[in-house]
C-alpha cells in the first residue's frame, strides 16, 4: 500500500519503503514509479498512460520521502532544482551507525569517485581525476545500548554519497554490507531513511515541507523513541 505524503495537480510524493525500487531496473521488480501511476490513474479514472517524472531517487534499501512530477512544467522546474543542488532544496536524512561519531556535530567533505561497474562510491581527502566534491554536515541525535542515530544535511547529491562518507570516516550505516558494516539487515535495507525534503513548490513558488515517518516494521528505530 502506498503511502502518500503530499498531493497536489503537479507534484505528489511518498514514504517509499525500503524494498521498493523509485523507477524500474533489470531486475524486473515492479516499480515505486509503476505504483504512484497506477493510483493517480485508478483515483482520477485517467485514460490511456499517466505522466509521471521522477526528478530524484533514493537507492532501494533506503526508505523515506521520494518526490514525483505529476506535469511536464513541474518537472523540468524540479530538475533544474535538483541538479544545481541551490537553496530551494534541503534533504534530510537519519542513519544509524554502529561507532560512535568522531565528534557530536561534524562537516565532512570528500571528494568521490563512482564506479559504476561495482555500483559504489569510493571517499578520497582530497581531489583527484574524475572525482566529484561531496560535502554533508551530520549531528548526533541520539544513542541506543549499540547504536547511534544521525541526522544528516546534504549539501551536495552525489551517488551514494551518504553511506561512502559515513563509511570513510568509521561509521558504516548499519546493514550496508556494501560499505563496511559487517551484518546485513533482516529485512534486506540499511539504517538510511529519506526523512524531510523542504523545497520551493515549481508552479505555486510556495515553500513546501515534506516528511517521511521511517518503517514501522524495522523496531531499531523505535529504540530511539521515533
Amino acid at each position: 500500500m502506498l503511502e502518500i505524503l503530499y498531493e497536489d495537480n503537479h507534484i505528489i510524493a511518498v514514504n517509499k519503503s525500503n524494498s521498493d525500487i523509485v523507477q524500474a531496473d533489470k531486475t524486473g521488480d515492479r516499480s515505486l514509479e509503476d505504483e504512484v501511476k497506477a493510483y493517480i490513474k485508478a483515483k482520477y479514472n485517467k485514460p490511456g498512460d499517466v505522466f509521471l517524472g521522477v526528478p530524484h531517487r533514493i537507492d532501494r534499501p533506503v526508505s523515506g520521502v521520494v518526490l514525483f512530477a505529476r506535469t511536464s512544467k513541474a518537472l523540468i522546474r524540479l530538475n533544474k532544482m535538483f541538479q544545481e543542488h541551490d537553496e530551494q532544496i534541503k534533504k534530510i536524512y537519519w542513519a544509524i551507525v554502529g561507532n560512535l561519531p568522531p565528534e557530536d556535530n561534524m562537516t565532512l567533505t570528500h571528494y568521490l569517485i563512482r564506479d559504476s561497474e561495482k555500483n559504489k562510491s569510493y571517499a578520497y581527502e582530497k581531489e583527484k581525476k574524475g572525482s566529484k566534491k561531496a560535502v554533508l554536515e551530520y549531528k548526533l541525535m541520539g544513542r541506543s545500548q549499540r547504536y547511534y542515530l544521525l541526522e544528516v544535511k546534504l549539501c551536495t547529491g552525489r551517488h551514494h554519497q551518504i553511506r561512502c562518507q559515513l563509511a570513510k570516516v568509521g561509521m558504516p550505516i548499519k546493514g550496508d554490507l556494501k560499505y563496511g558494516f559487517p551484518r546485513s539487515n533482516e529485512n534486506g535495507g540499511i539504517g538510511l531513511h529519506a526523512r524531510s525534503i523542504s523545497f520551493t513548490h515549481p508552479v505555486t513558488q510556495k515553500p513546501v515541507t515534506i516528511i517521511a515517518k521511517p518503517p514501522k516494521n524495522d523496531n531499531l528505530w523505535k529504540e530511539f523513541g521515533i
